[in-house]
């Protein structure tokens, strides 16, 4: 099956913790995974990113949809 997301981050189910409409899963990550972003060049520079400079990446997603595969 093919999805629209296509940042993949392998995990395994840790928690589950169901109500009545929503449950709350969460998962422990299994391997490191490559991510990558799109910003603007005045940000990099303001930043003074350089390769090989440790960073903190921060997600703001909308939704984590969990596949089996």
């Amino acid at each position: 099956m093919e999805y629209g997301a296509r940042n993949k981050i392998s995990a395994k189910v840790k928690s589950i913790k169901k109500g009545d409409v929503m449950a709350l899963v969460k998962y422990k990550v299994i391997k490191p995974s490559e991510m990558a972003s799109v910003l603007t060049t005045e940000s990099v520079e303001d930043l003074d990113l350089k390769v090989g400079d440790e960073v903190q990446l921060i997600i703001k997603a909308v939704h984590v949809l969990p596949a089996k595969p």
